[in-house]
C-alpha cells in the first residue's frame, strides 16, 4: 500500500510536469540566490500550507454568521424586511412522503399521489407549490446573505490593493516571469491567497445552504474551479500572475452584492445606478485588462523569460477558459441591461428555484426613489 502511495505521489508530482526544465524539487528544498539577495527554501510557496484554508473556511462561516445576525439582521429590519417565515401547508403524511421522494410531479405521479391522498389534483399541486415554498428564505434572509457576500468582497478588495501597492510586478508585470519559478513568498501576499481559499471554500460549504438559485451547480463549479485555478497557481508558483487575476476579479463583485443590498432594500433607482457602475467596472476589468494585461503577460511575455513546460500550458488554457465564461457572462449581463431597460428596472437573473414573494412583503408601500 506505501508502495502504491509512492507511486502515485511521484507521477503527480512530476517535475517534468510541474517545473521548467533543469529545475527540480530539490531546487526548490535549496537557497536560491536572486537579485543578490538569499531566498531560502521555507520562502517559498510551500504546498502544504493549502492545508490552512480549510479550517479558516470553518472561521470563515463562523465570522459569516456573526456579521449576518449581528449586522446585516438589524439594517435590513430598520429598512423595513421583516423577519418571518413562510407558512407550511396542513400537515398531510402522504403529501409530505411523496414531497421527500420528488418535490415537482409529473403528470403521472400527480395522478397517483391525487389517489393516494384524496385529493384533487389542484389540490395536490397547490400543497407542493406551498411546501416548495415554506423552505426559501424570505427578503430579509437574501439581504443578510448578499451583505456578508458585501463585506468580504470590499474587504478583499481593500486588502488586494494595500497588498500589492508596493509589489512590482503590479507595476511591471513582467516581474511575474523574471527569476521565475524562485519567487519569494511576503506574508501579506500568503495572507492574500490564504482569505480568498478560504473564502470560495467556505463559499462550496454553505451554498448547499444558502437561498436555492437555478445555476446553483454552475456557481458550484465555478467556486471548485476557481479554488482549482488558485491551488494550481500557488503549486507551480505562478502566485504573482495569481494576485493580478485575484485583483482583477476582485474589482467588480463587491459592486454587485452593493447593487442587489439596495434592490432588497426596495431602493430601485439607487440599485439601478450601482449595477451601471458594476457593467463599466465589469466590461472595463474582465474583458479589457483580463485579456490585454493578463493573458497578454501569460501568452507572449513569459515567452520572453521562462522555458515552457506541462504546468505553463495547463495555466494557460485554465485563464483562457477563464476569459470564455467572461464572454458568455458578459452575455447574460448585457441581457440584464437590455430587460432593465425595457421592464424599468434591473433583477436578480440568479433567481430562487421557486417564485418568492413580491417586495409588497416588506410593507414598503412608499418605494424610495434616491
Amino acid at each position: 500500500m506505501t508502495f502504491m502511495l509512492n507511486s502515485i505521489s511521484s507521477w503527480f508530482w512530476n517535475e517534468d510536469i510541474w517545473l521548467p526544465p533543469r529545475i527540480t524539487w530539490t531546487s526548490m528544498k535549496e537557497p536560491q540566490t536572486v537579485s543578490n539577495s538569499t531566498i531560502y527554501p521555507e520562502e517559498f510557496a510551500q504546498f502544504s500550507d493549502l492545508w490552512y484554508p480549510l479550517p479558516m473556511a470553518l472561521v470563515m462561516v463562523m465570522l459569516r454568521l456573526a456579521v449576518e445576525k449581528g449586522v446585516f439582521k438589524h439594517i435590513g429590519i430598520r429598512l423595513g424586511l421583516k423577519d418571518h417565515k413562510r407558512p407550511y401547508p396542513v400537515q398531510n403524511t402522504v403529501l409530505e412522503k411523496a414531497f421527500k421522494r420528488k418535490r415537482s410531479l409529473g403528470s403521472e405521479d400527480l395522478k397517483l399521489v391525487s389517489q393516494d391522498s384524496g385529493l384533487s389534483n389542484l389540490q395536490v399541486e397547490r400543497w407542493f407549490r406551498q411546501r416548495r415554498q415554506a423552505e426559501l428564505p424570505n427578503t430579509l434572509q437574501k439581504f443578510c446573505e448578499t451583505g456578508w457576500r458585501w463585506v468580504f468582497y470590499t474587504g478583499i478588495l481593500v486588502y488586494g490593493v494595500i497588498c500589492l501597492w508596493d509589489k512590482v510586478w503590479l507595476w511591471n508585470i513582467r516581474y511575474c516571469w523574471y527569476n521565475y519559478p524562485f519567487h519569494q513568498m511576503d506574508n501579506d501576499v500568503w495572507w492574500y491567497y490564504m482569505l480568498e481559499l478560504s473564502f470560495y471554500w467556505s463559499l462550496s460549504i454553505s451554498q448547499f445552504f444558502d437561498v436555492k438559485r437555478k445555476d446553483f451547480w454552475e456557481m458550484f463549479i465555478h467556486h471548485n474551479t476557481t479554488i482549482a485555478l488558485m491551488m494550481f497557481s500557488w503549486s507551480a508558483h505562478f502566485t504573482r500572475i495569481g494576485t493580478l487575476v485575484m485583483l482583477i476579479h476582485d474589482c467588480a463583485d463587491h459592486l454587485l452584492e452593493l447593487a442587489k443590498l439596495f434592490r432588497y432594500a426596495s431602493y430601485r433607482k439607487t440599485c439601478d445606478a450601482v449595477f451601471v457602475i458594476f457593467s463599466i467596472v465589469w466590461v472595463i476589468t474582465r474583458c479589457g485588462f483580463y485579456p490585454t494585461w493578463i493573458l497578454y503577460s501569460t501568452l507572449y511575455d513569459a515567452a520572453g523569460f521562462i522555458e515552457f513546460f506541462p504546468a505553463y500550458y495547463i495555466f494557460n488554457s485554465l485563464l483562457v477558459t477563464l476569459q470564455l465564461l467572461h464572454i458568455l457572462w458578459t452575455y447574460f449581463l448585457f441581457k440584464a441591461i437590455h430587460k432593465a431597460l425595457t421592464s424599468g428596472g434591473v433583477d436578480d437573473q440568479r433567481s430562487d428555484s421557486e417564485p418568492s414573494e413580491d417586495e409588497d412583503e416588506n410593507d414598503n408601500e412608499l418605494k424610495k426613489d434616491n
